[in-house]
C-alpha cells in the first residue's frame, strides 16, 4: 500500500482475472491472440473504408466510427491486463487508474450511441428512402457523432471527477481487471453517495435514449419489412440489418448481463468472466461480423487485395 501525506493513495493493485499461477501464461496467450484480431480486424475495416469510394456512405461512416471506437476501446486497458499477465505484481499509478477509467468510460458510451445512429441510419434508409440523402447529409452525419462524443466526453468527466474526490485510506487492491467504478467505490472510506447517485442518472441516461431509439427503430423496420410482398425482398431488407442486430445484441446484452444483474447473483470470478464479454470479445467480433456478413465489405476487401497485387 502507498500512502502520501498519510491518507492519499498513489497506487492500485489490479488482482487480475485469477491468482492461480498455471493459469497466468495460457491467459496471456489467449488475450494476446484476441487483442491482435481486434487491433488487426478495426484497422482493415477502417482502411477499407477510406479506400473505397463505394463504402463512403453514412452506414459505413457511422461503421468506421464504431471500429475506432472498438479499436481505441481495447487499447485501454487490454495492454496493462497482458502486462499483469506476467508481472509478478499487479500495480497501477493512482492517475494511470483515472486516465484509465476516464477513457474506458468515454469510449463504452461512445459506442452506445455509435450503435444507436447505425440504427437511426438504418431507420431511415428501409422507411424513408426517398428522403435517405437529404436526412442523411454528412453534415447531419458529422453533427450526430460530435454529439455522441460530446456526451460520451460530459458522462467520462463526471464520473471521473466524482472518483477524484474520493479518499482511499486503507485498502488500495481493485477486486478486477481494470479500474472499474463500483470496485473503485468499494475501497473509498469518505462518502460515495454522490458518486452512486451520478452514476445512476447517467446510467438511467445512457440506456433510455439508446434502448428507446433503437426500440422505435427497428419496431418501424420490422413493420415496413413485413409490408415487403416478395420474399426476395424481405430477405434483401433484413440482410441489411442482420449485421447490426447481431452487434446490437452482443454489445448491449453482455453489459445488461453484466452491470443489470443483481450484487448477488454470481460470484466476483463469474462477475469478471462475464465482462470480458463485454471488454473483450464484442471489439474483436464486431469487425468480423461487418465483414463476414456484409458483401460490399467483402467486395471492397477483394478489390484492395487486387489493387496491391497489381
Amino acid at each position: 500500500m502507498a500512502l502520501r501525506n498519510g491518507s492519499v493513495m498513489t497506487e492500485f493493485i489490479l488482482m487480475g482475472l485469477t491468482d492461480q499461477p498455471e493459469l497466468q501464461f495460457p491467459l496471456f496467450s489467449l488475450f494476446l491472440v484476441m487483442y491482435v484480431v481486434t487491433v488487426l480486424g478495426n484497422l482493415v475495416l477502417m482502411i477499407l473504408i477510406v479506400l473505397n469510394s463505394h463504402l463512403h456512405t453514412p452506414m459505413y461512416f457511422f461503421l468506421f466510427n464504431l471500429s475506432f471506437t472498438d479499436l481505441c476501446y481495447s487499447s485501454v486497458f487490454t495492454p496493462k491486463m497482458l502486462i499483469n499477465f506476467i508481472s509478478k505484481k499487479n500495480i497501477i499509478s493512482y492517475m494511470g487508474c483515472m486516465t484509465q477509467l476516464f477513457f474506458s468510460c468515454f469510449f463504452v458510451i461512445s459506442e452506445c450511441y455509435v450503435l444507436t445512429s447505425m440504427a437511426y441510419d438504418r431507420y431511415v434508409a428501409i422507411c424513408n428512402p426517398l428522403l435517405y440523402n437529404y436526412v442523411m447529409s454528412p453534415k447531419v452525419c458529422s453533427n450526430i457523432i460530435l454529439s455522441s462524443y460530446l456526451m460520451a466526453f460530459s458522462c467520462s468527466m463526471a464520473h471521473t471527477g466524482c472518483m477524484l474526490r474520493l479518499t482511499f485510506c486503507d485498502m488500495n487492491t481493485i477486486n478486477h481487471y481494470l479500474c472499474d467504478i463500483l470496485p473503485m467505490l468499494q475501497l473509498s472510506c469518505t462518502s460515495t453517495y454522490i458518486n452512486k447517485l451520478v452514476l445512476f442518472i447517467l446510467v438511467s441516461i445512457n440506456i433510455t435514449v439508446p434502448c428507446l431509439t433503437l426500440f422505435v427503430s427497428y419496431a418501424s423496420i420490422i413493420s415496413s419489412i413485413l409490408r415487403i410482398s416478395s420474399m426476395e425482398g424481405r430477405s434483401k431488407v433484413f440482410s441489411t440489418c442482420s449485421s447490426h442486430i447481431l452487434a446490437i445484441v452482443l454489445f448491449f446484452g453482455s453489459g445488461a448481463f453484466m452491470y443489470i444483474q443483481p450484487s448477488s447473483a454470481g460470484s466476483l470470478g463469474e462477475k469478471k468472466i462475464s465482462s470480458i464479454i463485454y471488454t473483450n470479445t464484442v471489439p474483436m467480433m464486431n469487425p468480423l461480423i461487418y465483414s463476414l456478413r456484409n458483401k460490399d465489405v467483402r467486395i471492397a476487401l477483394r478489390k484492395t487485395l487486387n489493387r496491391k497485387r497489381f
